[in-house]
């Protein structure tokens, strides 16, 4: 499936929780870990963390091998759906769309704290407001890092609706 600014948002809007804290982070953590692990033979980072105060609720890899390269991708990821509030792979079709780099449309001087590439995603919940937390994959391709986070909120939901 090919990936467009319209089918991400819909999967954002499809992947709101109906709660969310510790032990939701810890579900949803240990099925992406678990998908990434079947699914693929490289290693990646899972991280997901409260919105608000950046408090970690849940880290680990899929299996050895993961660089500290990854947490860097992991920061960056996250500034940017704690900033902008959409997916990292949302903001970066976006960007394609209006060919044009984050630097040119928010006129920025280091817009190295920013990642823009798949594997960042917001957490949201039914009835609340914007961002309460990020889901953060690295170590694959963009696609793949966004896909697995989707997979998993969407396992999740699937168990617990």
């Amino acid at each position: 499936m090919s990936l467009t600014v319209e089918s991400v948002t819909t999967q954002e809007e499809a992947c709101r929780l109906h709660s969310f804290d510790s032990n939701v982070a810890w579900e949803i953590g240990n099925i992406i870990r678990t998908n990434a692990q079947q699914k693929f033979t490289r290693p990646v980072v899972i991280y997901i963390a409260h919105a608000n105060s950046s408090q970690l609720l849940f880290f680990a890899t899929s299996g050895p091998g993961t660089l500290p390269d990854n947490m860097h991708w992991v920061k960056r990821k996250e500034a940017v759906v704690l900033r902008w509030g959409c997916s990292t792979m949302r903001m970066r079709l976006s960007l394609q769309a209006k060919e044009k780099t984050l630097q040119e449309v928010y006129e920025m001087a280091d817009p190295s704290i920013y990642g823009v590439h798949g594997g960042g995603f917001p957490v949201k919940v039914k009835g609340v407001e914007g961002v309460v937390g990020v889901i953060v994959v690295s170590g694959l391709a963009q696609e793949d890092d966004h896909s697995v986070i989707v997979d998993g909120i969407q396992a999740y939901l699937a168990k617990n609706s």
